[in-house]
C-alpha cells in the first residue's frame, strides 16, 4: 500500500493557475492601485483616486541654484559697495537680499514640493500652490497640442517641461522639470489620448 502519492494538480498551461509567485514590484497606492516603480506612469485605481507623481529633485536643485546666483550678487553689490564708498556700517544693506536667500531658499522647497500630477481615464490633474492650492483639470478630448520644451537650463539639469494647449486658454497647463524621458512618454501618451477622444466626441 502506497501512502503519501502527491495528488494530481491537472495540466500546467499558459492558462492554468500556476505556482503563487512573488508579485512584480511596484508601488501600492491607495485601494490597492499599483503603478510602476520610479513614478513612470499613473493608474487610476478601482476607488478614482488618482495616483500622484512629485517632480523630480533635480527642479528643486535648479531653482535653488539660480536662487543663489541672483540674490548672492545682488548681496554682494548690496555689501560691497557701500562699504567701499560711504564705510564699513553701510555694509548691513547686505542684511536684506541675504534674509530673502534664505527665505526664498526654504519656499523654494515648498513649492517644489507642492508641484504634482496625476493621469486619470478621462484627464490629466495638475496640483500646485504653497498658500494658494490650485488645481488643474485637462480632459484628454480638449487638447489641442502637447509639446515638450527644454530651455539651455533645464538642458543642462537634463530636465524638461511638458506644455498643454487646449482648445480653452483658460486650461492651458505647463508640468515643469520633468525627466526627458517621462516627458515625451507624458507628450506621447496625452497625445494619443487626446485623438482617441476627439475621434469619439
Amino acid at each position: 500500500m502506497e501512502t503519501g502519492s502527491p495528488q494530481n494538480t491537472g495540466p500546467v498551461g499558459p492558462h492554468s493557475p500556476g505556482p503563487v509567485g512573488p508579485q512584480s514590484p511596484g508601488t501600492v497606492g491607495p485601494q490597492g492601485s499599483t503603478a510602476p516603480v520610479g513614478g513612470q506612469g499613473t493608474i487610476e485605481d478601482a476607488g478614482n483616486e488618482p495616483v500622484w507623481i512629485a517632480l523630480p529633485p533635480g527642479l528643486l536643485k535648479m531653482r535653488r541654484l539660480l536662487l543663489v546666483v541672483w540674490l548672492g550678487l545682488i548681496t554682494l553689490a548690496a555689501g560691497l559697495l557701500p562699504g567701499l564708498l560711504a564705510g564699513p556700517a553701510w555694509a548691513a544693506f547686505a542684511l536684506g537680499p541675504l534674509a530673502l536667500m534664505v527665505w526664498g531658499w526654504v519656499m523654494t522647497e515648498r513649492n517644489w514640493r507642492s508641484w504634482r500630477y496625476a493621469e486619470r481615464a478621462d484627464d490629466l490633474l495638475i496640483s500646485r500652490g504653497v498658500l494658494w492650492r490650485e488645481e488643474t483639470v485637462v480632459p484628454y478630448g480638449r487638447m489641442q497640442l502637447v509639446e515638450v520644451t527644454s530651455g539651455p537650463v533645464e538642458r543642462h539639469f537634463g530636465l524638461a517641461s511638458v506644455q498643454l494647449h487646449t482648445a480653452a486658454a483658460a486650461t492651458d497647463a505647463t508640468i515643469p522639470g520633468l525627466d526627458p524621458a517621462e516627458a515625451e512618454r507624458l507628450r506621447d501618451r496625452l497625445t494619443e489620448l487626446g485623438e482617441a477622444r476627439s475621434a469619439g466626441l
